[in-house]
């Protein structure tokens, strides 16, 4: 009978635990069959799913990504031209081995630079990318220092190449990248339309005979494309475009790819799979997972709004506001994220910044007085402006007390008014006695004046003998 007492109690307990449990992301990660993974938000740069995203990992041909990158870089700023002919090297085949993918391209060979860089991403050739580095830098080995240079311009901390291709590198070298590194560097890559254009194109026709025997090159990626090596059209995927393949056997089978669907706009990095060459399947892994991360983002993710231009998100004291008006800060445009559809709202954080320097009247409707930054789930999904929603005016008279205030308050400034008055006081106290001598100067220059009239007039007095009846009869 206890035990029955007690059942009620303990289901009790159970329900309050449950309440009271964090429910911001109830949403369950995909399993995937990668060693090491990343999906990222292109439109955002947030990451919705991860795994092992900073191992470091051998990445086989998706080293190609940062070789075109560097090549288009060089396209754009003019040191090079999509119509360059190009004469192969001695050493375009360096590490090449006899089960490498190559577009055929031997030494002395005539190839264009536009053809290079649909052979590195279309064919995977790795003499390509051996070529390109080449001409664009002097030596393979002077290309591989600029990939290692640029990668760490992205942010990679994860990445060191060997090799401007990703077979793998000499004895005593190491090549290896991440997940994420790899994301950096496609993101970068993908802002050329041009890059896009040739991983997504399905097939491509040399201009030299030398290139491929000169016959057609088809894309590898059997995610967009119906492919005999990876069984028709078992992996294709609508939504799906680009990016780049990459298998070796330290690697096992990679792939970086894009997905688009409803304006959601992904990336997805998958490392380490398994398939034919490597496990003896028949089967490739790394297309399957990129497939499965994808309709997992699609069906359970969505643009949901996270900060309105309405929205009051808190009032701040103003400096010289007339009538103590505080302003009411609100974001400048709306933000919207993508998130799990069953995403608690409540669970978003806002983490403001304000500019206390700009909380100074006056202030009008619109300006710029902070940011905020959206957490959630403790994924930073960027900041939005906060702007004034109304003007503030200036009180005058507080705004000159305080200015006033704020003058006396400087040494230098009371030093040079106490030099001034003691200047003034010196100035006064000499205009003064200069007056008074001045004064006494005139009193006794009418003194003397006077005293001389009197003298000519008692000297005519005296002539006329006036004078002296005058003197007696006053005396």
């Amino acid at each position: 009978m206890k035990k029955f007492r007690l059942f009620p109690l303990v289901l009790l307990l159970c329900l309050l635990f449950s309440a009271s449990a964090p429910a911001a992301l109830a949403l369950d990660d995909p399993d995937i069959p990668a060693r090491a993974a990343v999906l990222v938000d292109l439109n955002s740069g947030a990451v919705l799913y991860e795994q092992n995203k900073d191992e470091q990992r051998a990445p086989a041909s998706l080293t190609k990504v940062m070789t075109v990158l560097l090549a288009l870089e060089a396209l754009d700023r003019g040191e090079i031209s999509l119509d360059t002919v190009i004469t192969a090297q001695e050493d375009c085949r360096y590490l090449l081995q006899d089960d490498s993918s190559t577009s055929g391209i031997m030494p002395g060979t005539q190839v264009s630079f536009q053809e290079l860089l649909y052979c590195a991403m279309l064919q995977s050739a790795n003499e390509a990318c051996n070529i390109i580095g080449e001409q664009l830098a002097g030596s393979i080995s002077a290309w591989v220092d600029r990939m290692n240079q640029r990668a760490q311009e992205l942010g990679c901390v994860n990445t060191h190449f060997s090799t401007t291709n990703g077979l793998p590198p000499a004895e005593g070298e190491q090549h290896y990248s991440s997940a994420y590194d790899l994301y950096l560097i496609t993101k970068e890559a993908l802002k050329y339309p041009l890059f896009l254009e040739i991983a997504c194109t399905e097939s491509y026709q040399p201009q030299f005979s030398g290139v491929n025997n000169g016959e057609l090159i088809r894309n590898s990626n059997a995610l967009m494309y119906p492919t005999e090596y990876y069984g028709g059209d078992r992996y294709v995927y609508e939504y799906a475009a680009g990016v780049k393949t990459g298998f070796t056997q330290a690697a096992g089978y990679c792939l970086i790819s894009t997905a688009e669907k409803d304006g959601i706009h992904l990336l997805a990095v998958v490392m380490g799979c398994d398939g034919w060459m490597n496990a003896g399947l028949d089967e490739y892994k790394n297309f399957e997972a990129s497939k499965s991360l994808y309709e997992w983002a699609f069906d359970n993710f969505s643009y949901q709004l996270v900060l309105s231009t309405g929205q009051l998100i808190q009032e701040e004291e103003v400096q010289f506001a007339k009538g103590g008006d505080k302003a009411a800060l609100r974001p400048a445009e709306d933000m919207t994220a993508l998130l799990p559809n069953d995403i608690d709202m409540s669970t978003i954080q806002t983490q403001v910044s304000v500019y206390e320097d700009k909380l100074v009247a006056p202030i009008e409707a619109g300006d710029v007085l902070g940011q905020a930054r959206v957490i959630i789930d403790g994924k930073d999904y960027g900041s939005v402006r906060l702007v004034s929603a109304g003007s503030i005016e200036l009180a005058r008279g507080q705004y000159i007390m305080q200015r006033l205030g704020a003058v006396f308050q400087n040494k230098w400034v009371v030093t040079v008014i106490i030099v001034l008055l003691v200047f003034l006081a010196l100035y006064m106290a000499l205009v003064i006695r200069y007056r008074r001598l001045r004064r006494k100067h005139l009193r006794e220059r009418r003194l003397a004046e006077k005293r001389r009239r009197e003298r000519e007039m008692y000297r005519e007095l005296d002539d006329t003998g006036d004078f002296r009846d005058d003197y007696r009869d006053w005396k």
